[in-house]
């Protein structure tokens, strides 16, 4: 087991996390058509600056998806249905959210709408505070993502919009 990149001493990857309708795990070989479709989804893509063409992911992607700590594959009755991110937020995009843990998370387009990125982020950020108390973690969104903003109003901790730094949200 190694630590998660960022994070400090994590050992990873942790047992997969269960919670009542969901598994998060870390990704395998099996998840390389969910992670495909997702990536090149324009609807999961929308506010992200767009899909990835689908022929360019099936050749980088030519085996398992990457492993790398704080990623974990979501499933719903042993199919992957989403991804969440948790990472150390780099400085030069966000400055506001420098040296804090990024929570980010895609869903496919038929997994919205039933709670699972918010049951999900819980689980994810309960596993977090149990291997980091304390630590800071930040959830940025545009402003017109309202199903995001509506999930990181439902979070715990505070809900804010730095000034400056339109559309990021800070959960600490």
């Amino acid at each position: 087991m190694g630590a998660v990149w960022g994070l400090g001493p994590v050992a990873w990857p942790p047992e997969p996390i269960k919670t009542e309708r969901l598994v998060l795990r870390e990704p395998e070989t099996r998840d390389r058509a969910a992670f495909i479709e997702l990536l090149a989804s324009p609807e999961v893509h929308t506010y992200l600056g767009g899909p990835r063409p689908r022929d360019e992911l099936e050749r980088e992607m030519s085996g398992a998806p990457e492993q790398w700590p704080g990623s974990f594959a979501v499933n719903l009755d042993g199919s992957m249905i989403g991804q969440i991110l948790l990472r150390r937020a780099p400085g030069h995009h966000r400055p506001a959210a420098a040296g804090k843990v990024d929570l980010g998370y895609l869903f496919l387009p038929r997994a919205w709408g039933h709670g699972y990125a918010a049951e999900a982020c819980a689980a994810a950020l309960d596993w977090f505070d149990g291997v980091l108390p304390g630590e800071p973690v930040v959830l940025a969104t545009q402003t017109a993502n309202v199903r995001s903003m509506r999930l990181a109003a439902k979070g715990p901790g505070s809900t804010r919009t730095p000034e400056g730094v339109p559309g990021e949200l800070s959960r600490m």
